[in-house]
């Protein structure tokens, strides 16, 4: 039996070199990810394409460990680069016709933005939910958050093919109810496409439960992977409809009969990974999800990254910072209003505490294998870098 979380917390090496709180932007490498990766590649510099047979296929190892963590099956999973590639893919390939309608909210990351203004050329509109409080004491004028009642008025108007939205914004860290999301969009019979980079790994998530149709994510934040590592999930109805929009070698059902030509495209998550990937991560990206989110259990990382964040909320003097907060569940992303958030947190990062600014906002987000000790050292030195910045400013 796997010991409580709190009693077997890997040690990072980063920890040696900081008070690492900025797993929304990019994490440290899990160090069970930088062996695997080091082994593919001293296996490959010696076994040149023996490496298959001694370490297997990394692709097939990261489907199977993420389709375990989602609680789907392995043939609904693709490796890619990144969640931009895998919502591109997702875009290009729906079968849009002129008048057709995407959903999406006003501030989304560029990744769930841009492949969906692209359908312009196929006569699709995209149309963005507005920017609503959702909750008090929220600053006017930057990104917060939107409201289900404009969801819903949207898809009653008709011709609503997919809503794009990101589980948690990277900004505000305003987290979207999915599972309420999911019963609209099966309600208005449109797809439901989450870009869920700021929470695989810090949050569980349950597409057959929620009525997801496809997530897509990027390896190396919450996961703790590798820079240029992904995932794809989609379900076997969208893929049914989709439309290949990259092709090569490895989306082919007959592999290495190269001569062969036929349109044979596989129809399972292989259907995305066209050509060749890059095995080092794959391999790194699966050591991350059995090390961590499946040795721990996505449910106790979950509780302990909670439990983390509140123990910031305590200690953190509400007068120097403003929590931006919703109603619902917590967010992995914690963001604070505080003036001048972008030096304050050039400010911290200097002292040791790297934290980030998007949007005008403050954001911390602690994992699990952080410290209370060091949640507690980070609040003195974020203090002590409102106050510097304040003086200064004085």
């Amino acid at each position: 039996m796997t010991p409580p979380l709190d009693q077997s917390k890997p040690r990072f090496p980063i920890q040696n070199e900081c008070i690492y709180l900025n797993h929304c932007g990019v994490s440290p490498l899990h160090p069970g990810a930088a062996a695997a990766a080091r082994q593919w590649d001293e296996t490959q510099m010696r076994s040149g394409i023996g490496v298959f047979a001694k370490l297997g296929d990394p692709t097939l190892a990261v489907r199977r460990a993420a389709a375990q963590l989602l609680g789907v099956p392995h043939d609904d999973l693709s490796f890619l680069r990144n969640t931009a590639e895998g919502l591109s893919l997702v875009a290009n390939g729906l079968p849009l016709e002129p008048g057709d309608r995407i959903v999406s909210y006003l501030h989304e990351y560029p990744s769930n933005h841009y492949p969906w203004r692209l359908q312009a050329t196929r006569g699709a509109t995209l149309e963005l939910l507005p920017d609503r409080p959702c909750g008090s004491g929220l600053p006017e004028g930057q990104p917060r958050g939107f409201e289900l009642e404009d969801l819903e008025r949207l898809l009653r108007a008709g011709r609503v093919r997919a809503v794009a939205l990101s589980h948690v914004q990277f900004t505000s860290g305003f987290m979207v109810d999915l599972a309420a999301v999911g019963r609209l969009c099966r309600e208005h019979d449109a797809w439901l496409i989450v870009d869920a980079a700021q929470s695989l790994g810090a949050v569980p998530l349950r597409p057959l439960e929620w009525g997801i149709d496809v997530i897509a994510a990027s390896g190396w934040k919450w996961l703790l992977g590798p820079m240029g590592s992904g995932l794809l999930y989609t379900n076997p109805r969208l893929r049914a409809v989709l439309k290949c929009t990259m092709a090569g070698a490895d989306l082919m059902e007959q592999g290495d009969d190269y001569l062969n030509h036929a349109w044979q495209p596989h129809r399972d998550g292989r259907f995305f990974e066209y050509s060749t990937a890059n095995m080092a991560s794959a391999a790194a990206l699966a050591a991350c999800i059995q090390e961590a989110q499946l040795h721990f259990g996505p449910e106790c990382i979950a509780t302990e990254t909670s439990r983390l964040r509140r123990l910031l909320l305590e200690r953190l003097d509400p007068y120097r910072f403003l929590r931006v907060q919703f109603p619902g569940p917590g967010s992995p992303i914690l963001s604070w209003a505080v003036p001048q958030a972008d030096r304050v947190a050039r400010c911290a990062t200097k002292s040791g505490v790297t934290v980030t600014q998007r949007g005008g906002y403050l954001r911390t987000a602690p994992h699990f294998y952080n410290t209370d000790d060091e949640i507690l050292r980070a609040v003195d030195v974020l203090h002590q870098a409102v106050d510097a910045v304040q003086r200064d400013a004085e």
